[in-house]
C-alpha cells in the first residue's frame, strides 16, 4: 500500500457535479493498493496515519497528530500510485491490485481510521474525480507498506 499523505486546510472530491467527500482542516489522503496488500496493511497504515504528527503545536513543532487538532481525512483511491516507470515511457500498473482486491481494502484502511476515532470523508472508488485541496504548509508524507 502506498499513501500520499498532505496537511490540508480543507479538501474535497466532486464527481460528476456533486461533492461526494469534504473536510475542513486534516489530511487528505491518496491511497493505491498494491497486489500484496492484505486487511493488516491497511490497518496498520490506517493507525500510522491516525498518530502521525504532522501538525504544529504551541511551540511550532510537528507534534500533534490528525486526533489531537480534531480534523478528519478525505480518503481518495489512486490506483496510479502503484505505477511503475522504469521502463519506457508508458507506466505499469500491474503491481496494483485488481479492483475486487483494492475496494475492500481501502474500506478496510477507512474503517481503521474511524475506530482510531478520526472522522473520514472519501472518494468514490473507480470514478473519475475532481479533487480539490488547500494544501496547508505545504506538508506532504509518503507512507508505504
Amino acid at each position: 500500500m502506498r499513501l500520499v499523505i498532505q496537511r490540508v486546510r480543507d479538501s474535497s472530491v466532486t464527481v460528476e457535479g456533486k461533492v461526494t467527500g469534504a473536510i475542513d482542516h486534516g489530511l487528505l489522503v491518496l491511497v493505491g493498493v498494491a497486489r500484496e496488500d492484505t486487511d493488516e496493511t491497511a490497518r496498520a497504515l490506517a493507525g500510522k496515519v491516525a498518530r502521525l504528527r504532522v501538525f504544529e503545536d504551541d511551540a511550532g513543532k510537528m507534534n500533534r497528530s490528525v486526533r489531537d487538532v480534531g480534523g478528519g481525512v478525505l480518503a481518495v483511491s489512486q490506483f496510479t500510485l502503484l505505477a511503475d516507470t522504469r521502463k519506457g515511457n508508458r507506466p505499469s500498473f500491474v503491481p496494483a491490485a485488481p479492483p475486487e482486491q483494492a475496494r475492500p481494502l481501502c474500506d478496510v484502511f477507512c474503517e481503521a481510521l474511524r475506530v482510531e476515532g478520526v472522522p473520514v470523508a472519501e472518494g468514490v472508488f473507480g470514478a473519475r474525480m475532481d479533487v480539490r485541496l488547500v494544501n496547508d504548509g505545504p506538508v506532504t508524507i509518503l507512507l508505504e507498506a
